[in-house]
């Protein structure tokens, strides 16, 4: 039997790290244009994948809102895959409140266009929280996908197994061994393509529970690779034996979903045996980690109560002046931005969120 591999385009998109939010605004007006171009006019090239946040889509349209019906069909058409997250946020240092309202915001904004990804995709998330799939279930998400803090150490040499929280929750986790950047800008001249997949093939081969593995196509503020089915048609030709298409990461989990005898595990993931977790970063910039403490707290445990006693009271209820509060400060909860491993004039822009945070 073949092995199919599934070629899935995405991007992963950080808003900032050693560049800004606003530098990174100008090339994601480029690669949105690009990304809604080949969707709208290759059907060959049936989907593409948002790095699973919204916040992108919100920077994107702020530029160009002339576009929002354009993404709308696309997004209904189950073409251009969004969500559910707001940001790609931290599990490791942000609270778990802010991890369930970053669903909870971003699959809001995904019913504004249509549907949103039923996967909890973090892939680069540095530390994988032993109560994510209590959090994802909470919104009848079943799928789990990550990179960082797996190994054969936590209990499975598969990348593929049922992940358990301590109150029974379950998902279907599928790891990505080698990172979600392993087709990027996948060459087209034989040796240099053969060199490359001779070194990957064999390792998601060795994890895998089905005859089904992934070739994620895409990379940190990569552009579409418009040369794509030259790069298939060059694969077909050195692999023979298995077979390439265009998928999207849902397709994987339909085929995961047959299989009785996966693995079960239970508990956090910050393994660094073969991907860094950058554990360091936990304590980095002291003054934007007691920030972040401080004003969830105060959203939490002050704004939110004293808002709902008040409209059992007769008041209203301002949900949209908390939303944006907790949107600001989710910007921050990306993982590089709280992990406070980015370039000096970021952490200012960081800072200047909770400063607007807290003026709310």
């Amino acid at each position: 039997m073949k092995r199919n591999v599934h070629i899935v385009p995405h991007m992963h998109w950080d808003r900032e790290w050693y560049f800004s939010t606003e530098e990174s605004r100008i090339l994601l007006v480029n690669n949105m244009e690009e990304i809604i171009d080949m969707l709208e006019n290759n059907p060959n090239y049936p989907y593409y994948v948002m790095d699973g946040q919204t916040a992108i889509l919100e920077d994107y349209l702020a530029v160009k809102p002339e576009y929002r019906e354009r993404i709308t069909k696309l997004v209904q058409e189950n073409r251009l895959i969004i969500g559910p997250w707001y940001t790609q946020t931290d599990e490791m240092v942000v609270g778990g409140e802010s991890v369930l309202r970053n669903l909870l915001y971003g699959i809001k904004d995904c019913d504004e266009f249509g549907d949103h990804m039923k996967i909890g995709y973090l892939p680069d998330s540095f530390g994988q929280s032993s109560q994510m799939p209590q959090i994802l279930n909470g919104f009848d998400i079943r799928y789990s996908m990550f990179w960082r803090g797996c190994s054969e150490r936590k209990g499975s040499n598969k990348t593929e197994f049922k992940w358990k929280s301590d109150d029974g929750s379950e998902v279907l986790a599928q790891i990505l061994p080698l990172g979600y950047a392993i087709g990027k800008y996948l060459p087209t001249e034989e040796n240099a393509l053969r060199t490359r997949m001779d070194k990957y093939l064999p390792v998601l081969d060795r994890g895998a529970t089905t005859e089904n593995i992934i070739l994620p196509n895409g990379h940190d503020q990569m552009p579409v690779q418009k040369n794509i089915f030259e790069v298939i048609d060059k694969l077909k030709e050195c692999y023979p034996e298995r077979q390439f298409f265009l998928s999207r990461y849902e397709n994987i989990f339909k085929e995961l979903e047959n299989n009785e005898n996966l693995d079960s595990i239970k508990g956090e993931f910050l393994d660094g045996k073969y991907m860094r977790v950058h554990r360091s970063i936990f304590s980095t910039r002291m003054d934007i980690k007691a920030a972040n403490a401080r004003i969830e707290s105060k959203i939490t445990n002050i704004l939110e109560p004293l808002a709902s006693i008040a409209y059992s009271l007769g008041f209203e209820y301002h949900h949209g002046l908390i939303e944006l509060i907790w949107k600001e400060i989710m910007k921050n909860h990306a993982h590089d931005s709280i992990g406070c491993c980015c370039s000096d004039k970021v952490h200012k822009e960081i800072m200047n969120r909770f400063f607007l945070a807290e003026e709310k």
